[in-house]
């Protein structure tokens, strides 16, 4: 198959669960905190890959809403490595030309990380060809929650006799943004984990054995193989 052939039929949006970096960093003798760095280095090369691919959209799951509940160091870590990112990467996304997009419970973030993700958003909406969604303190079920009080604070209660699939969407934190094709989660684990419930009903799911760092260019490639061989009917 031409490489012409393959991005045709690579799927346009692809959702990340970038599991096994704390179990990486173990085995590699490393602090177990430093995997979420490796993790973060892995996703720009992943992102490099899918842009070559054809890809549009990633959604990336980086924090899930029962993540607050591990300890303050790793909390603590996880949002200086935010920090980190959304107010000192800005030139990286704008040098590649992505477009930067958050999705999740934002308001629970310091305030610098908020004010930090309105400038990176704000910078980088000029771009169309390829977006980053990170779900951030994202939990499918609290956004499900959450589009139903905005649904009924807007048209009132008398709507949700009325409520058809297709629209209920728009009051999602996803509203906009297209539902994933295909969604990897990486280290074996095989659940998933509240990410976009509503939005993967007819996703295609590969689980890989690896540990998120150690993914491979080889390995997303194959796994677009496959995905290129599935039958999506969606129900028909």
């Amino acid at each position: 198959m031409t490489a012409a052939k393959a991005n045709r039929r690579a799927p346009k949006t692809i959702g990340l669960i970038m599991d096994g970096n704390r179990r990486f960093a173990r085995s590699r003798g490393f602090p177990a905190l430093k995997g979420h760095e490796l993790g973060y280095e892995k996703l720009k090369e992943f992102l490099r890959w899918a842009k070559d691919r054809g890809v549009r959209t990633v959604i990336a799951y980086a924090f899930s809403t029962e993540n607050w509940k591990r300890t303050k160091e790793e909390v603590g870590y996880l949002m200086k490595l935010l920090e980190r990112v959304v107010v000192n990467q800005v030139d990286e996304f704008l040098k590649e030309k992505i477009r930067v997009k958050f999705i999740g419970q934002i308001e629970r973030l310091p305030g610098k990380i908020q004010a930090g993700i309105k400038k990176i958003e704000r910078e980088t909406e000029k771009y169309k060809d390829f977006t980053l969604v990170i779900a951030l303190s994202y939990g499918g079920r609290a956004e499900i929650i959450e589009g139903i009080k905005k649904l009924v604070k807007e048209k009132g209660m008398q709507v949700i006799s009325k409520l058809k699939e297709e629209n209920f969407g728009n009051y999602l934190w996803t509203a906009g943004i297209p539902n994933p094709e295909l969604i990897i989660r990486t280290s074996g684990e095989v659940r998933t984990s509240n990410f976009l419930p509503w939005q993967s009903a007819y996703s295609e799911w590969f689980f890989s054995k690896t540990f998120w760092p150690a993914f491979t260019k080889r390995e997303f490639h194959k796994i677009l193989r496959d995905f290129s061989n599935r039958e999506r009917r969606n129900g028909r």
